[in-house]
């Protein structure tokens, strides 16, 4: 008897979704849990694995096919695994255990010259290596297999199916097709242009303040809150959540013909991915210090990098803040995220003469951009919750007295 592989139940955002990749052939073996296929969303990839172990018996659904909720998409016949991996699995299972034991005992694990050589030029930790020579020593062969397997998981995350040919010049091209990720991005820009009367509005902020808390403070602060780093973005935060409290049309949004004002601050933080941009979400933000919003944005941007954020990691938001100044950006107009009314783009921090109190000086200033729903957010609305946010971050102290 069969036991079926369905989709996962997926959200009412996400109507459906794309088989992108299949880590196993019909016939293959597999374990409990073992991953079997990669499922695109508009969103986020949700990995399926294998309700039982035993075999990949079919294969209903092919890559580039697109499934929905709860649909089956291949079974697997239950039974034991083949004796090569069984017993693979066994010197494995024996090779953790007595890695584990080494680990408990507080004893490093014993590493062979070249095996120590290659974990020192490929910046690995040799705790994640199990060993697989006489008790438990990493050799050579344990380094090279690791360094293997973790290339084969990038390149089978990251690859893309082109076809490369010549074009009616006769000049050489590659077609690519776009990810169902960056289809959505793109529609959805494209909606928000379309649909919503956005205007902009910019300021400059001298980062002087922030940029000396920083250096006084970095140390301190990272020692303090487990390794938490003392960045910008922080401080924007914070500086956004007040200014919003202040103005709550520009933390609000529409829904059909109403207006809805949110009594609480999700923050989003666009974040760029191999597979194109998302924005994870801060939820209650407003709850956070500035060491809790770090070690979340710094968690948040290790999972869009390696592709491991959830549906519910991005859903929702009611403010956005993008930082086009990481990529050197000097000036833009960031675009709506819809149903949202406003988003914040931050800028490279440029060195510019300012006139300071009749003279010249050389100051760090970072110019500021806040796109807004003309429908919802006046223009003295916009300029006010700009100006509130700049106050903030060149004199931090107003942030702790709520100023």
């Amino acid at each position: 008897m069969t036991i079926e592989i369905k989709a996962p139940t997926l959200p009412e955002s996400v109507p459906d979704g794309t088989i992108a990749t299949w880590y196993k052939k019909v016939g293959d073996s597999v374990a409990r849990d073992e991953l079997l296929v990669d499922i695109e969303t508009d969103k986020v990839v949700i990995e399926v694995v294998s309700p039982t172990a035993g075999t990949l018996k079919e294969i209903l659904m092919n890559a580039g096919e697109t499934i929905v909720s709860n649909q089956a998409i291949g079974s697997v016949m239950p039974g034991e695994v083949s004796s090569t991996q069984a017993k693979s699995e066994t010197n494995a299972t024996e090779v953790a255990a007595a890695t584990a034991q080494a680990k408990s005992s507080g004893a490093e694990p014993i590493v062979s010259p070249a095996a120590k050589k290659l974990i020192e030029e490929n910046t690995l930790n040799a705790e994640s290596i199990s060993g697989s020579g006489k008790d438990g020593r990493i050799t050579k062969e344990d380094v090279l297999s690791t360094i293997a397997n973790k290339d084969q998981q990038t390149s089978s995350k990251q690859s893309i199916p082109g076809s490369i040919g010549i074009s009616a010049a006769g000049r050489l091209e590659e077609r690519v097709p776009m990810s169902r990720l960056r289809s959505k991005v793109a529609e959805r820009l494209l909606h928000a242009s379309q649909s919503t009367a956005m205007l902009t509005t910019f300021n400059e902020v001298n980062m002087q303040p922030i940029m000396d808390i920083r250096a006084r403070y970095k140390e301190e602060f990272e020692k303090a809150h487990d390794g938490a780093r003392l960045g910008f973005m922080s401080f924007f935060v914070r500086s956004c959540i007040e200014a919003l409290k202040r103005f709550p049309a520009v933390n609000a949004s529409l829904d059909g013909s109403d207006i809805v004002y949110h009594g609480y601050q999700d923050i989003g933080v666009a974040v760029s991915s191999p597979r194109g941009l998302v924005v994870p979400i801060l939820r209650n933000a407003d709850n956070m210090g500035l060491a809790q919003i770090e070690k979340e944005i710094r968690s948040l941007g290790l999972k869009a990098k390696d592709g491991s954020l959830a549906i519910e990691d991005i859903t929702g938001g009611t403010f956005t803040i993008s930082n086009g100044g990481v990529f050197g950006s000097l000036l833009s107009t960031p675009i709506l995220n819809p149903p949202q009314t406003a988003i914040l783009g931050m800028h490279k921090i440029q060195e510019r003469p300012m006139a300071v109190s009749g003279e010249v000086k050389i100051l760090p200033m970072m110019y500021l951009a806040l796109s807004y729903d003309h429908r919802m957010i006046d223009g003295k609305e916009a300029v006010q919750f700009l100006v509130t946010v700049k106050e903030a971050l060149e004199d931090p102290t107003r942030l702790l007295l709520e100023l």
